[in-house]
């Protein structure tokens, strides 16, 4: 039996693999198993399947963008440092054109000054950030309203 539910694609970029060891003053003591399984359940709360990815490798996100405007509805992604200077995927996000929450475990407008700066920001529909882990159930959360209100319009 094939899951018939909507699908929502988590990416997370370079160094959340690390979580749990990473820094735990700015990142906390959970994993990113931890984090994709309450985005998960959260998903699935809300009607929707979700699949996870991470890379630490800027292209292999680029390639599961374009790959998720073949099988998902929208994309929630913590990009990691590529946050700060990734056009790349700045331009996969906005070629995709999926409904997309970018969202951040610590709050980056507080953090160093080149850590502020998210050059993806533009092309995502919204921003979360410094809610620890629940920055990703919060951004799936944000990003089911999203499709629900696009979906009400017919966009």
């Amino acid at each position: 039996m094939t899951d018939e539910r909507p699908r929502l694609l988590l990416l997370n970029g370079p160094n959340l693999n690390m979580l749990g060891r990473r820094n735990p003053g700015h990142y906390g003591v959970f994993t990113l198993a931890d984090a994709e399984q309450a985005a998960r359940e959260e998903a699935e709360r809300l009607g929707y399947a979700l699949d996870a990815f991470q890379s630490n490798h800027e292209g292999d996100l680029v390639d599961a963008i374009h790959q998720a405007m073949e099988h998902s509805r929208g994309i929630v992604i913590n990009a990691g440092a590529f946050t700060h200077y990734s056009y790349a995927l700045h331009d996969a996000i906005e070629l995709c054109g999926l409904p997309t929450i970018e969202v951040h475990i610590s709050d980056i407008h507080t953090r160093e000054p080149w850590r502020r700066i998210s050059v993806i920001r533009p092309a995502c529909a919204d921003q979360i950030t410094g809610l620890g882990m629940a920055s990703y159930t919060e951004g799936v959360r944000r990003l089911a309203a999203l499709l629900a209100a696009l979906e009400r319009s017919g966009s």
